[in-house]
């Protein structure tokens, strides 16, 4: 069992926490706003500190799961941030969903000052979270990952090196790039079998037993017909990871036509007063 630090106590960062306690690891805490870090200690045991730095200090592996880059940057490099405490050898482990480049950029950092950076951005929502069962796709050095790896599975359910630093942020890109054109599709084709006068949850019992057949369609299809949309992950999130998609294929010239334009039908939904709404909502812009 590891001395762990976890920064970060929201949705996803909470529940994923316990299950590190739970599993037996010395668990530290830290939360911008520190009442939810003393609530979690109430809750679990453990110790919460007042800042990154005095959270990672001591400590072998500091897992963080916090908003953007800049939020990453300020838990990390900032004044108070982890990377003044930790020692070498250590493990930084970051659950935020960034880019490519923060990844790279905090693994040099970490590098020059002796210790061990993995960019590990998470799927499978506050349920996954929630439940102990999240896949990671993680970035970074072999060794580290390694060490790292055990301590990840008290939360996941899969976890895989994609790659060098950058390399789990770039791969969590493709996984929003397909759950966006695949929930526009199945909102499209529910839409399309109200217009038609069809009973939908009898297509979607047939046609999930063949080849359009998803989890989306298993978990999401029915409560899109009826339209409810509080299961999680909200179209905020999903426009912010959208925008790093899209960033990054600028950069290196990849074409997302549908993801661009599910982007801007996410941004339908938002003006329709749906920026808290789970993904699926899509099809609220369709139904309107």
């Amino acid at each position: 069992m590891a001395k762990v630090a976890f920064l970060g106590l929201g949705v996803m960062g909470y529940p994923m926490a316990r299950h590190l306690k739970a599993k037996g690891h010395q668990v530290t805490v830290y939360n911008r706003t520190a009442a939810k870090a003393e609530k979690w200690v109430s809750e679990n045991g453990g110790r919460a500190a007042t800042t990154p730095r005095e959270a990672a200090e001591g400590q072998e592996i500091v897992f963080a799961c916090v908003g953007n880059d800049d939020d990453l940057r300020q838990v990390t490099l900032g004044p108070d941030g982890a990377f003044q405490s930790m020692g070498k050898g250590a493990i930084f482990v970051d659950h935020t969903t960034a880019s490519a480049e923060v990844a790279r950029e905090l693994h040099a950092a970490a590098t020059d000052k002796g210790f061990a950076f993995i960019d590990a951005p998470v799927s499978g929502g506050q349920a996954g979270a929630e439940n102990g069962v999240l896949t990671v796709m993680c970035g970074g050095d072999a060794d580290a990952y390694a060490r790292a790896e055990p301590a990840i599975m008290s939360f996941a359910r899969a976890c895989r090196l994609m790659g060098e630093a950058g390399a789990g942020q770039l791969t969590k890109m493709i996984n929003q790039i397909c759950i966006a054109g695949l929930v526009q599709g199945l909102a499209e084709g529910i839409h399309f079998g109200k217009k038609a006068g069809l009973d939908i949850e009898a297509v979607l019992d047939v046609i999930s037993k063949g080849a359009a057949g998803s989890w989306q369609m298993e978990n999401r299809g029915k409560t899109m017909n009826q339209g409810k949309f509080d299961f999680g992950f909200a179209v905020d999130w999903m426009r912010k990871d959208l925008s790093i998609v899209l960033d990054e294929a600028r950069k290196n010239g990849a074409s997302l036509p549908v993801t661009a334009l599910v982007d801007q039908f996410y941004a339908d939904v938002q003006k329709m007063g749906g920026r808290r709404w789970d993904t699926s909502s899509l099809i609220a812009r369709l139904d309107k």
